[in-house]
């Protein structure tokens, strides 16, 4: 039998998708894969009832339905601060998955270098793999999660066709400053780079934090392209609906390799979200408002047993050290938590390029009821564990 492709040798299944099925199969609160355990806006809920009955059921526009990429037009051009083209600056995918794969692979040549920031989203380094590119890993050292500069400008130095940004971030929480995106602007001008942004939790930001689009940053639409999704921002992340955005010359090759890769998303979804996208302003506080208080709800109960955490800027993870109850795998520590506290995490090694075995992360998507109970039962995981 022929041998499979040897790049699937260097990265695993996801870590985050099997923590799942490891809490459903031991009836543990799932807060490892990050998605609500609650319904979307009634809104929606309503225009997905219209649009199952009345459709459109055919395929869309490759690259978007056009009252879609208008209302999504409409919608970011208010938050990003600059005029974007419906017709000449955005893709639609499947999810900001997806998306981040198209611009990985329309910007990017095998034998190409990309820097990633080390605590990562796990498909980046899989993303750059299977784009045939090389990855470069920067750490972000803890509690704050900051880059060293001059770390990130050796790393510059070795002559990246991209960098990849996650800001809000997902797992450390972290929302880059200003002064660190200029910092970052800086170097890919000098280095002549690609900065490939996910910001599917642009509206999950905590004061004092504020999200500060890269490509609405002086001079640098033109060497940007931007990911996200409606996944987070309106509860739906089963819909699968999310976006490219760059200037027209790379939106032109997104698009190739966006129609060979899934050819479109749903119609009928994309049709229901156009009612989402049209939402107030008020509806992004809101949102601000209940993550805000849903984080509160689930610190404290970290604080009741005891646990030690970096307190999350943006997005709604949570890192937490576990050193204290020394054990070697941390892996086998969140399958042990699953099956005797009742409580799923996911293994900090995941996200890490470093050897670090000693953080989890926790999301707190979830209701408070959910988060209560999962509370209790964590206060359960000092009398069990093993301490060091």
């Amino acid at each position: 039998m022929p041998k499979t492709s040897s790049r699937l040798n260097y990265f695993t299944e996801s870590v985050i998708r099997r923590m799942t099925r490891v809490a459903n199969a031991h009836g543990a609160i799932n807060l490892s894969q990050g998605f609500p355990d609650f319904d979307p806006p009634p809104e929606l809920l309503q225009a997905a009832e219209r649009a199952a009955r009345s459709g459109p059921h055919q395929y869309a526009v490759t690259w978007g339905a056009p009252n879609f990429r208008a209302a999504l037009a409409r919608k970011q051009s208010r938050f990003m601060g600059i005029p974007l083209d419906p017709d000449a600056h955005f893709v639609v995918t499947c999810g900001s998955t997806e998306a981040m794969m198209v611009a990985m692979m329309t910007a990017c040549n095998p034998g190409d270098r990309v820097i990633i920031f080390s605590p990562f989203y796990e498909n980046y380094v899989a993303d750059t793999i299977l784009s045939g590119a090389e990855p470069i890993y920067v750490p972000l050292r803890p509690p704050n999660f900051s880059f060293d500069a001059d770390e990130l400008r050796r790393a510059f130095a070795q002559k990246p066709k991209a960098l990849i940004l996650c800001t809000p971030a997902n797992p450390s929480g972290k929302v880059f400053t200003r002064d660190e995106l200029l910092f970052i602007a800086k170097l890919a001008e000098e280095y002549d780079t690609f900065v490939i942004t996910d910001e599917v939790y642009e509206h999950i930001v905590y004061a004092p934090s504020k999200h500060v689009y890269f490509a609405a940053l002086p001079g640098m639409f033109e060497r940007t392209i931007s990911c996200s999704s409606l996944s987070k921002t309106y509860s739906i992340t089963g819909w699968r609906l999310g976006y490219v955005i760059a200037p027209p010359a790379i939106i032109n090759d997104a698009r190739k390799v966006h129609d060979f890769l899934t050819v479109g998303a749903a119609a009928p979804l994309q049709e229901a979200a156009v009612t989402a996208l049209g939402f107030a302003d008020s509806y992004y506080e809101e949102l601000r408002a209940v993550y805000t208080e849903k984080r509160t709800v689930f610190l404290k109960h970290l604080d009741e047993a005891g646990l030690t955490y970096t307190r999350p800027e943006g997005a709604y993870y949570v890192m937490v050290d576990i050193a204290e109850f020394d054990w070697e795998s941390d892996v086998e520590f969140c399958e042990w938590m699953a099956r005797e506290i009742g409580v799923a995490a996911v293994p900090g090694s995941s996200f890490f390029r470093e050897p670090v075995r000693h953080l989890i992360r926790f999301h707190f998507a979830k209701q408070t009821e959910t988060l209560m109970s999962a509370g209790e039962r964590l206060m359960k995981l000092r009398s069990k564990a093993r301490l060091g």
